[in-house]
């Protein structure tokens, strides 16, 4: 570095970098950067290890319903994995395994809350405020990347009475593994992703198991299996047996996206394929009643499990579709007044994706608060990745990122290869700050919800997926490589440079 550079073109070089979240996100920027020759950065983890999701959720039967040749990094492909869909400990073992051998664990702060960050416009920098064991610090950056993910913030019920209950109550998100479920009477809220993975572990252990079901799931057979070692041995000794089982295992998932978003009216044959699947698992009509979906396929998400079935049949199990009125000091008791008495209550009630709260405090030009923003019509970004008024500030896995039938490991390498090029141009033109352009993100964000409109998440029922209003705020409505093509390069003509 020599001398001549001015302090703006020396940030443009090196600018500091803070990165929020150490999971597949965070860990994928931070091998990119590295691969730039920027080192200037710093990954913030609230808890006390790195992995995010896959650290946080280890609940029994934890897994991953992508297979695993496809949730995993491009760049580190793993000839070693065991199973066609790769259980929760094997991937943290392999995340992990990718902070070590690239070096990024080095730069990971365990600990530290990112509590707030506020962009000072005078010095073209974030102000950021750190939570470190209960000591407050404050960095700055001249770049901050929220990589804290969507689902990291667990969402419990909100159930009148919730408070009152003296049993033992978590989430299947911070699964509580002191507590013994053997012999017990447990409640199960919620028949969603993680639920149809842990119920049926914990089926054979608890003396009754309530399960409340608000929504019915679709649910497909999941094709699991072990990999044997003359695959394996396949995969580590010729690469390219691997890449092109990733290849086919893509293309073979992003060929559903044309029912998701195109032609909801081709979900006809699976949904015939998933009633049929219920059919022979569930014999009683009544209980087969209450777990038939009453939505169009694909409107919520699609679950894949070949065990939930087989629990919800067995005689200690009872499917409770009767809303809850409230929580009891010993129980649930539901709409019909029925007291169902229980010993501990596990909710399996997801995470806080658009109850349109920023991940943290994110304050922009001219005090612009991000959780205000979103709170007018939803979360919103550029590309998932940018938002108006916020110079500087990048996400990965944003507004509108999400995936109903791929792996969201292929959506996160797009973000960071796009991230990546925004401080290629930011070095270029010698700028402190780049600031999205509000008509850019206007127009992007109206073409994305026209696109909406044709696709199944917009058919009818509510989820996850939408806000309260019913938009859509969590789901891509396109093919991955079309969102891959748009994100190969950053447009300076978007953004608006600071000097």
């Amino acid at each position: 570095m020599t001398s001549a550079l001015s302090a703006a073109s020396y940030q443009a070089v090196t600018p500091r970098i803070a990165i929020v979240g150490s999971g597949f996100s965070g860990i994928g920027m931070a091998v990119r950067l590295q691969k730039m020759g920027i080192t200037s950065f710093t990954i913030y983890e609230a808890a006390a290890d790195i992995g995010g999701t896959w650290r946080d959720n280890t609940y029994p039967g934890a897994g991953c319903d992508v297979p695993s040749h496809l949730y995993s990094f491009s760049f580190e492909p793993n000839p070693a994995w065991s199973r066609v869909f790769s259980g929760q400990a094997e991937i943290l073992a392999y995340l992990k395994h990718c902070a070590r051998k690239y070096g990024v664990d080095a730069y990971v702060r365990c600990n530290t809350r990112v509590v707030a960050a506020r962009f000072d416009e005078a010095r073209h920098v974030w102000q950021v405020e750190l939570d470190a064991g209960g000591a407050r610090e404050h960095i700055e950056a001249d770049v901050l990347i929220g990589a804290s993910g969507p689902l990291s913030r667990p969402a419990m019920p909100r159930i009148p009475g919730l408070d009152s209950f003296k049993g033992k109550l978590f989430h299947s998100a911070r699964w509580d593994h002191t507590y013994s479920l053997e012999g017990k009477r447990v409640a199960v809220i919620g028949t969603g992703a993680s639920a149809i993975q842990f119920v049926p572990q914990i089926q054979p252990q608890v003396a009754r198991l309530n399960l409340f079901q608000r929504t019915a799931p679709w649910i497909m057979p999941k094709p699991d299996k072990p990999i044997g070692p003359r695959a394996r041995w396949l995969f580590e000794h010729l690469p390219l047996t691997q890449r092109f089982m990733r290849s086919a295992t893509y293309w073979r998932l992003e060929s559903q996206a044309i029912a998701f978003i195109r032609t909801p009216q081709l979900m006809k044959r699976p949904m015939k394929l998933c009633t049929s699947y219920l059919r022979r698992r569930v014999t009683d009509p009544e209980l087969r009643a209450k777990l038939t979906p009453n939505y169009r396929l694909g409107c919520k998400r699609v679950l894949l499990s070949s065990n939930y079935y087989r629990a919800l049949v067995e005689p200690n199990v009872n499917v409770i579709t009767t809303g809850i009125r409230e929580i009891v000091m010993d129980g649930i008791v539901t709409e019909d007044g029925v007291h169902h008495a229980v010993d501990a209550i596990i909710c399996g009630t997801g995470f806080q994706v658009n109850d349109v709260r920023a991940p943290f405090e994110v304050t922009g030009v001219g005090g612009a608060d991000l959780g205000a923003l979103w709170l007018r019509d939803g979360p919103e970004a550029y590309l998932g990745v940018s938002v108006a008024d916020f110079p500087n500030f990048f996400m990965i896995v944003g507004p509108n990122t999400g995936l109903g039938h791929n792996s969201m490991i292929y959506m996160i390498e797009s973000q960071v290869q796009y991230i990546a090029d925004c401080l290629r141009v930011l070095r270029e033109r010698n700028a402190r700050a780049m600031n999205l352009r509000p008509d850019v993100q206007r127009d992007y964000n109206a073409r994305l919800q026209q696109d909406m409109r044709r696709s199944v998440w917009s058919s009818g029922c509510h989820s996850w997926y939408q806000t309260q209003s019913g938009k859509v705020t969590a789901l891509w409505p396109g093919f991955t490589f079309s969102f891959r093509k748009r994100t190969r390069r950053a447009r300076p003509g978007d953004y608006r440079f600071l000097p």
